[in-house]
């Protein structure tokens, strides 16, 4: 029905378009038979003569349709996806449509350049703000070496404020990474355990140093995923668990299902700000409150895990806490290539 109704909208365009020329067809066949009249010729002349003329125009017409057609269909699959406009364009049938044609040719040139020299300096801005996060872990590293010489307070203090500058360093890093067409994904099969771990170890200080409770059961499941990404992702959640649970304990579980959940017994987030929590910048209510939330986390963990064909949710009540769960679960056709 709705191919019926677009074909007879098709061809009423076309008649449109060429209301012209049919009426100065018309016209000439009236010209003819009255200059047939005029030579008192027979009618089955003239009947004849507009028949002969009548068919030869409407092949010509089929013909012109059908060549005007599957140009307006050609024109319809490229509009529904621009990026095949490197093929060529169909057959220019006026000189007006081939001006035309060559203007959007021009232009795309023209947006070919400009897009390469985009690409170009971003990829300058890119390299030099990863060169620079590089760089700054040196002195980082060089001031842990100094401040673990002498356990006091203060140096204990530092310390976690280091820590925390670390984290925001790895932050920016990553934050680069994912956002840069080039692949740093390497996918294998990995012990979930040994990822865990290391995320376990990173974040032990910060959990004595607030004497928060871990509680974790080792897991025997292995999954296809990034480590290093995936590593990045719960060590993420692990610092928003640190942040804002002042006591009580955090759960690491693995369910049969692969699905990784980190649990705490923080403040929770408000019910309006939840559907919005992995929203580039969105801090909500806590981190408004914190003052030292940069809305990023969350954010990098929802675009790592689509990377990963990964899935991250939360759920969460104030005053009781919050559960990060993550399906381990990928599908290899929408891997990262």
């Amino acid at each position: 029905m709705m191919e019926e109704k677009r074909s007879t909208l098709l061809l009423g365009k076309y008649i449109w378009q060429y209301r012209y020329t049919a009426c100065m067809f018309a016209a000439y066949m009236g010209i003819a038979a009255a200059v047939f009249s005029l030579y008192e010729l027979e009618v089955e002349a003239v009947w004849y003569t507009g028949g002969l003329c009548g068919i030869l125009t409407a092949v010509v017409l089929a013909v012109h349709y059908r060549n005007y057609r599957n140009g307006y269909l050609k024109r319809q699959v490229m509009f529904k996806n621009i990026r095949i406009l490197n093929e060529p364009f169909p057959t220019a049938g006026t000189l007006a449509e081939a001006d035309y044609q060559q203007m959007v040719a021009v232009l795309r040139q023209i947006c070919e350049a400009d897009l390469t020299q985009w690409r170009n300096e971003r990829q300058e801005q890119m390299d030099y703000y990863t060169t620079w996060v590089h760089q700054i872990k040196t002195p980082i590293a060089v001031m842990r070496m100094i401040l673990q010489d002498e356990d006091t307070k203060e140096h204990r203090e530092l310390l976690a404020e280091l820590f925390r500058i670390e984290q925001y360093v790895e932050m920016v890093l990553g934050y680069l990474r994912l956002g840069s067409t080039s692949s740093d994904f390497v996918f294998k099969a990995y012990r979930l355990d040994e990822i865990i771990r290391q995320a376990i170890h990173k974040y032990a200080s910060q959990f004595v140093r607030k004497r928060i409770r871990l509680v974790y059961e080792p897991t025997e499941v292995t999954v296809l995923t990034d480590e290093k990404w995936l590593l990045f992702m719960i060590e993420q959640v692990l610092s928003n668990a640190v942040k804002y649970t002042r006591e009580g304990a955090v759960h690491i579980t693995v369910t049969k299902e692969k699905v990784l959940q980190i649990a705490d017994t923080g403040i929770g987030i408000a019910p309006e700000d939840l559907p919005r929590i992995f929203e580039k910048g969105f801090t909500g209510y806590n981190g408004r409150a914190d003052k030292k939330s940069t809305g990023l986390g969350l954010y990098l963990c929802r675009m790592a895990a689509k990377r990963l064909s990964h899935r991250i949710w939360a759920e969460s009540e104030v005053s009781r806490g919050t559960v990060i769960s993550i399906d381990l679960h990928t599908d290899p056709q929408e891997l990262v290539e």
